[in-house]
């Protein structure tokens, strides 16, 4: 019975075979009774088919996700609000149509058994993501059958909503990047009063104040004492740069089988180590941004980190402070993946979204090379206002010396290279170290908090076990 077209029931099948039987018979026994009750058995349900497809069924359906945005490991609450625009004479049964990734999809039965006044049915069920990702939930379909259970007829109900799941900042430990602030994050600079600004940095004087302090013409134009203001709280700084090529995170025997893509092709271009390089770069940003940091968050071109992320709320931005700054940060990393390499073209088996899901601003984002003048450019702008930091995959010994300059633009420079192999960014390193990088190469499966805290490390460790790889002498590295 489950291979009959489904235009009938069960209940509509048996009845249209009883009638069939019924009309055999009539014609075998001659009996006039048998022939109208085997017209009215076969018509019954091709009554029911055809007024199924004339009456068209019209609902409102809604969802909410509680939280709107989810991060990865931890659930959301979707209630779904359906609503019938008209009488209703059969039954409905309904399903939410998900992703593959999170499991079978919820079938549920219209109108609920306490629906609110108004007539509104909500349904409610958690979902739970292990990637980072935006999803498309629903649309929901339903399946109507009259009021007899005879026919049925399937509809496609609302459209869908999107999910974003954010990747998840984990924890770090305190590291000589944030040096030593204030209750509030604050940095506390020196800073020598001239004489053309007397007024801005003079303050009444404070009884214990040091007599060496006193402003003496400030003190006479202002009729009381007055003293110099030698200390002034400032923002702290911290410029993050993201490596987000293919070819730099596309390579090794892991990332041959990347790409996680789910099997309605709404995957996103990545790989293990990149992944690995996403984590990082939520968990620094909320390290900082926790501590009242002001970030600047670019990509290895100089360019807006975010920028070619579908789930950027604002993809131009560059600059981020405070938890809504985090949370803008956490948003674009939902949707990021890696810049395609165009000598590497995706296998025809793996499906990838429609171009113009895949633009920003309307067109694609043009790139310039890695490393170059306009990166470095930027950064000579922010000279000393703040630690730097680069997530990097595998780069070459002359990206590396493209790269190496930068380091004499932040107050400290710190590099960590994703690598399935990192013994083999040896040569990368030394280069890096050599201009005043403090780096260290990982693998995707070396725990962050430990590749951290590498950094925190006394000068001319050999080795470092916790984070994954061999790491050489840094002798000749500026701190």
């Amino acid at each position: 019975m489950e291979r009959l077209p489904r235009v009938l029931t069960a209940r509509g099948w048996g009845l249209a075979v009883t009638g069939v039987a019924a009309l055999l018979f009539a014609q075998f026994l001659g009996r006039r009774d048998l022939l109208y009750l085997g017209i009215l058995l076969v018509l019954l349900p091709l009554v029911s088919v055809l007024i199924l497809r004339l009456v068209k069924p019209r609902f409102t359906v809604s969802r909410t996700f509680a939280p709107q945005s989810m991060e990865t490991g931890f659930t959301t609450t979707v209630t779904l609000s359906v609503a019938a625009d008209g009488p209703l004479g059969g039954s409905v049964t309904m399903q939410e149509q998900l992703p593959q990734r999170f499991g079978d999809a919820p079938e549920f039965h219209f109108p609920s058994r306490h629906p609110t006044p108004s007539g509104v049915s909500l349904y409610e069920y958690r979902l739970r993501s292990a990637a980072r990702g935006v999803y498309d939930v629903g649309p929901v379909t339903a399946g109507f059958t009259d009021p007899f259970g005879l026919g049925i007829s399937r509809h496609t109900l609302g459209g869908t909503d999107r999910l974003v799941v954010t990747p998840s900042p984990l924890e770090l430990p305190h590291s000589p990047l944030t040096g030593v602030r204030g209750t509030d994050g604050s940095a506390v600079t020196r800073r020598n009063a001239n004489p053309s600004d007397d007024d801005v940095m003079t303050r009444e004087y404070r009884h214990g104040d040091p007599m060496r302090r006193v402003h003496w013409a400030a003190t006479a134009r202002h009729n009381e004492l007055m003293v110099r203001q030698e200390e002034s709280v400032t923002t702290p700084e911290a410029t993050l740069i993201l490596d987000q090529r293919q070819g730099s995170f596309g390579t090794g025997f892991l990332s041959a089988f990347s790409g996680d893509r789910d099997a309605d092709g709404t995957g996103m271009l990545s790989s293990p180590t990149f992944e690995w390089a996403v984590v990082a770069a939520v968990s620094i940003s909320a390290h900082l941004l926790e501590r009242s940091y002001a970030l600047r968050f670019i990509d290895e071109t100089g360019a807006p980190a975010l920028r070619r992320s579908v789930s950027a709320p604002w993809p131009e931005d560059e600059e981020y402070g405070g938890l809504s700054g985090l949370h803008g940060i956490a948003q674009g990393l939902a949707a990021l993946e890696l810049l395609p390499d165009p000598s590497k073209r995706a296998p025809s088996s793996q499906k990838r979204r429609p171009l113009a899901d895949r633009k920003v601003n309307g067109s694609e984002t043009q790139r310039t090379v890695p490393f170059g003048d306009p990166m470095l450019d930027k950064l000579a702008s922010l000279k000393h206002r703040g630690p730097l930091i680069a997530l990097l995959g595998v780069i070459s010994e002359s990206e590396a010396r493209d790269l190496a300059p930068a380091a004499e633009y932040g107050s400290q420079s710190f590099a960590i290279i994703v690598s399935e192999r990192p013994r083999d960014m040896h040569g990368v390193m030394d280069i890096l170290r050599g201009a005043g990088w403090h780096a260290v190469a990982v693998t995707p499966n070396a725990s962050l908090a430990a590749a951290w805290a590498y950094f925190d490390a006394p000068t001319g460790t050999v080795t470092s076990s916790t984070a994954k790889t061999t790491i050489k002498s840094a002798t000749g590295v500026r701190t």
